[in-house]
């Protein structure tokens, strides 16, 4: 995965949250959980790095703003 970029997380309230699963099903589940309650900039795609088991998915999240969804 890319480095993190500081206007990622420049203001209390903001994160990256990293998600690490079997699959991408898991990690794509994991991440709709999140958007039902925060508002997030949703991944895509999830990255599986040669060698390591698994996937990974990152998306942003702002604590600051509840989700309507």
């Amino acid at each position: 995965m890319r480095p993190l970029n500081d206007a990622h997380v420049v203001e209390p309230g903001l994160a990256v949250v990293e998600v690490a699963a079997a699959d991408g099903e898991t990690a794509f589940a994991v991440q709709e959980l999140l958007a039902s309650r925060w508002v997030i900039a949703p991944a895509d795609r999830t990255t599986h790095e040669p060698g390591e088991p698994g996937v990974r998915l990152r998306c942003f999240l702002d604590l600051r703003q509840r989700s309507d969804a």
